[in-house]
């Protein structure tokens, strides 16, 4: 029973009370019509006290409807929620793993590129698999020697002029890590760095011309790879001075875009030189195709006049079946009488 009812039931009791104290101060008669007006309020309030519970209960039947509807959505959401916070959850596990399995990577990397055999090594594996993608294995020769003595990471065949290209790689990570190290506003430190830096390039560019530039056997020039385009790029955006020297000294400085489109035009100029070597066979092929097309000319013009013999000697068979035709007519046409047969002369 709620509130509300209490309260009703209350104040009935008490209306009731009231009429009760009235009626024993009156008479029989006024309190006969006073009991009889205490029925019906009775039932009056009975009946009001019935339609209050119904509605309360419909309201509260309303109430507990849109409080199920309201837990049931809430529910459904608070489901779809915990959901996908699953999945999101299995998906940063799964991003966790790629990453630390990218810092190990990340580590080996850097162990590998700390040693300086490693990280030459790994400058000659880019090197080779650039070059073994773009020319035939014809084209060139990894770890060539020379006829000083000296190896060369790859040497690519060319025919003279310019001659077989020689191309070392180099890899200046630690003088480079070490410029890039330098704190901002530190000039010292920014000076000293930028003069390792230049030292360990024109030590390298100095080593290819005098080692892998052989007069008669290599071409005047060598390429100097560089597996890494941060290197290339801070050598040329802040060294230009250094990037003139290795001109000057006919070696060009190759980063592995750049060597891409090096050897893509290594790679014409070889087509274009086994164009010319084919040239004297297709010379000679066409000298033959041209003296077959002579000799079906002259067989062509022999059919023709043999074509022209039949034509003539068609015309005239067809010119004796035309005379024979009409001389059959005249016979046909001659009447047979007493007088003796004439034939015309033709």
């Amino acid at each position: 029973m709620d509130a509300l009812t209490i309260v009703l039931l209350a104040a009935i009791a008490l209306l009731i009370l009231v009429l009760v104290l009235a009626l024993t101060r009156r008479g029989s008669g006024e309190a006969e019509v006073m009991r009889q007006q205490l029925a019906l309020a009775l039932s009056q309030q009975a009946e009001t006290v019935q339609r209050v519970e119904k509605s309360l209960r419909e309201q509260e039947q309303a109430l507990s409807k849109v409080v199920e509807e309201r837990l049931d959505r809430t529910e459904k959401a608070t489901g779809q929620i915990v959901t996908d916070l699953r999945e999101r959850l299995v998906r940063i596990d799964e991003a966790q793993k790629k990453i630390g399995e990218l810092s190990t990577q990340v580590v080996s990397l850097q162990e590998v590129l700390s040693n300086k055999q490693a990280r030459g090594a790994f400058g000659e594996v880019q090197l080779n698999d650039l070059v073994q993608n773009a020319l035939p294995p014809s084209a060139y020769e990894f770890q060539a020697t020379l006829s000083s003595g000296v190896r060369v990471d790859c040497l690519l065949h060319l025919p003279n002029p310019p001659g077989s290209i020689a191309i070392d790689a180099k890899f200046p990570l630690e003088s480079y890590s070490a410029l890039r190290a330098v704190a901002p506003g530190d000039a010292a430190a920014l000076a000293l760095a930028q003069r390792a830096f230049q030292q360990a390039i024109r030590k390298h560019i100095g080593d290819i011309r005098s080692k892998y530039i052989v007069a008669g056997e290599t071409a005047e020039s060598a390429l100097m790879f560089l597996p890494s385009e941060a290197v290339y790029a801070e050598l040329h955006a802040n060294f230009t001075g250094l990037v003139e020297e290795s001109y000057k000294a006919r070696v060009w400085i190759v980063s592995p875009t750049t060597m891409m489109a090096t050897l893509n035009t290594v790679r014409a100029v070889l087509k274009d030189v086994r164009m010319r070597e084919q040239a004297g066979e297709i010379q000679k092929t066409v000298g033959l195709l041209l003296d077959d097309v002579k000799r079906l000319d002259e067989r062509v013009e022999k059919l023709k006049a043999h074509f022209a013999m039949t034509e003539k000697d068609l015309k005239d068979v067809d010119t004796s079946a035309d005379r024979i035709t009409k001389r059959g007519q005249r016979i046909l046409d001659v009447d047979l009488g007493d007088e003796p047969l004439t034939l015309s002369k033709p």
